[in-house]
């Protein structure tokens, strides 16, 4: 048993954060927050789930109702059901699946555009000076 998977049946309902470091499939119902940031979460056809989920990767065959966000990717299998905003690098979305939001597919590259901006706006700032110091200059010389 080299990797545990938990199972959450049909009868459970959890309400409130559930944080866990092992794999995790549900099919009862789940309220409120679920963090398993290293971990598979696996909601079952039955499961139903009104909650903000950050996992590593995240597979549904139920309904999500709430935003989530998984390190690696977010599969909604035939019959799931998504309603929420989706952030993950990898997103597939099956024939026949339900998504109502938006998906964010950041990656971990993203602080390089800023820097670029900062020193175009420092070039700008100088040349706009010296041209309204030469302006006032030479109207001077011009009436001496």
């Amino acid at each position: 048993m080299e990797k545990d998977i938990v199972n959450i049946g049909k009868s459970v309902v959890i309400k409130g954060e559930l944080n866990g470091s092992e794999d995790l499939t549900i099919e009862g119902h789940v309220e409120g927050t679920i963090q398993l940031r290293d971990h598979v979460l696996t909601i079952g056809p039955n499961g139903r789930i009104k909650a903000q989920v950050f996992a590593k990767s995240v597979i549904v065959l139920g309904e999500v109702t709430g935003n989530v966000t998984a390190s690696d990717k977010v599969d909604i299998r035939d019959n799931g059901s998504v309603d929420g905003d989706i952030i993950s690098p990898r997103v597939a979305i099956a024939e026949g699946a339900h998504f109502r939001g938006s998906v964010d597919m950041q990656r971990k590259a993203g602080g390089a555009q800023p820097q670029p901006a900062k020193p175009a706006a420092a070039q700008a700032a100088p040349a706009s000076q010296s041209q309204s110091s030469a302006q006032p200059a030479s109207p001077q010389r011009v009436g001496a």
